[in-house]
């Protein structure tokens, strides 16, 4: 549903610009797109459904459902009559998070008073189409340091809960997750019809499955600093990821006596996506999921039920599969994860780089090369960008989307290969990356001209050199 995202987020492009383009999702709908938003509302609830249920009543295995149904061993009535209801401990659970991480999205932040270099309090966002820059509380990290203390505390200290009590209650949790995901995504709606933060951020198509699945208010805030875009991209998904983790790790030490180093592996790789992702919170602004997609059910309900129940599928399958690798394996696993994550954050580091200092900086400790670009914005004036041909830009347009996926495949490869459905992650990233790519470069085509003609010359590889 989203990148990377939770988080996974491309810049609207690589280079360094004068004034922001008006970007923002179409406003006509052709029949692919329509069919394309009828199927993902329809089935991607059963498709998270589906996945949660192989691995609590058939031990991770995708097969074996479809298989007892078609011979009539199973009915669809006893899979959902051994499914776990919402409970009260559930719902209060889930009420309880929500809310502690909407008091921590509303407190000043303070980290970057006392943590060198990193950036956080009031930021600015990127230009938006109808020319308005906000402001925003950047303080994600302060929020995951804070619940993961409190986490600690509590497993070592104060035992008020067990560390097992998200895997415990799991499934029940899916169906609150569900509820808040819709709610926000309708309220999300009617908001934009009758009361919107900004109408000229406003794109209605007309189509109302359209509308709704992909939004129609580009910033939708409540007051003057409650963003629904930073807080249901932030937080309480990616907060949660970690913690997520750490429950099933607690439950394998319940389970089995021991933590396998195949769980370690995917608590320490995800857990440096996601700190990176708060470390970094300031620059997530001026990316595509700010400053190009519009809030709708694609966010909302993507956010609360899509990324943290298919993000975390490999430490799922680990409680139920526990694998321990042999020394050899694990080291060659995190080697991976960690040059993809260094590929990842250093190709974007560049570009940061770069746009700070319009050109003026060292890549690779040369001076940078790049193409000078112009485009015309919506109202006929005339702009200027530079798209970067050094560095890992220079060995494709994408490089950061390819540690991307080298980070992706290392959580998979942490649980052998029994089965596919801790694979689905990378088969799902790949999908969307490779889709985020086309995407984006269309766009960058239409905007730019035979300026990108010259820039993808220059750089003729999107993903893999050699070969894509």
């Amino acid at each position: 549903m989203k990148s990377s995202g939770g988080g996974r987020s491309g810049s609207v492009a690589n280079g360094t610009e004068r004034s922001q383009a008006q970007w923002g999702r179409a406003w006509n709908v052709d029949w692919f797109s329509l069919a394309s938003v009828i199927f993902l509302l329809l089935f991607a609830p059963l498709i998270v459904y589906y996945f949660i249920m192989a691995c609590d009543q058939y031990s991770c295995s995708l097969t074996t459902p479809v298989m007892e149904l078609f011979m009539g061993k199973a009915s669809l009535s006893d899979i959902w009559e051994k499914t776990p209801p919402l409970t009260w401990t559930a719902a209060v659970l889930y009420t309880s998070w929500v809310t502690f991480q909407l008091v921590l999205y509303m407190l000043p932040d303070l980290c970057h008073k006392v943590i060198p270099l990193f950036r956080g309090g009031v930021q600015e966002g990127a230009v938006t189409p109808a020319g308005i820059v906000l402001k925003y509380e950047i303080n994600g990290l302060q929020a995951w340091l804070i619940t993961h203390a409190l986490w600690f505390a509590n497993a070592y200290y104060f035992h008020w809960f067990s560390p097992t009590i998200i895997f415990d209650n799991w499934i029940p949790l899916l169906w609150c997750a569900n509820i808040l995901g819709y709610a926000v995504s309708i309220f999300a709606r009617i908001k934009a019809s009758y009361f919107p933060s900004n109408a000229n951020d406003c794109k209605f198509t007309g189509n109302f499955f359209y509308d709704f699945m992909m939004g129609v208010e580009f910033n939708p805030r409540i007051g003057k600093w409650f963003d629904f875009k930073l807080f249901f991209n932030g937080r309480p998904g990616i907060v949660a990821w970690t913690l997520i983790n750490l429950s099933y790790a607690a439950k394998q030490q319940e389970l089995y006596g021991q933590v396998t180093n195949s769980m370690i592996l995917v608590n320490v790789l995800q857990a440096i996506y996601v700190l990176d992702f708060f470390w970094n919170e300031a620059w997530y602004l001026k990316t595509i999921d700010i400053c190009h997609d519009h809030f709708g059910w694609y966010l909302g309900w993507g956010d609360c039920v899509w990324l943290p129940y298919l993000y975390t599928l490999q430490g799922l399958y680990l409680v139920y599969h526990p694998v321990q690798l042999a020394t050899g394996n694990a080291v060659g696993i995190l080697l991976l994860g960690l040059v993809g994550y260094y590929i990842f954050r250093m190709t974007n580091h560049q570009k940061d780089l770069f746009r700070r200092t319009n050109g003026n900086c060292k890549i690779w400790g040369e001076k940078p090369k790049y193409i000078e670009c112009s485009y015309l914005s919506a109202d006929g004036t005339k702009h200027y960008s530079k798209l970067l041909t050094s560095g890992f830009w220079g060995v494709a347009r994408h490089f950061n989307y390819t540690g991307d996926l080298m980070g992706s495949l290392a959580y998979c490869l942490s649980c052998g290969f029994e089965h596919i459905l801790p694979y689905f992650y990378i088969i799902y990233m790949t999908i969307l990356l490779v889709h985020r790519c086309i995407r984006d470069e269309h766009r960058c085509s239409s905007k730019y001209g035979k300026d990108w003609k010259r820039y993808t010359d220059a750089v003729p590889y999107r993903l893999f050199p050699g070969f894509f």
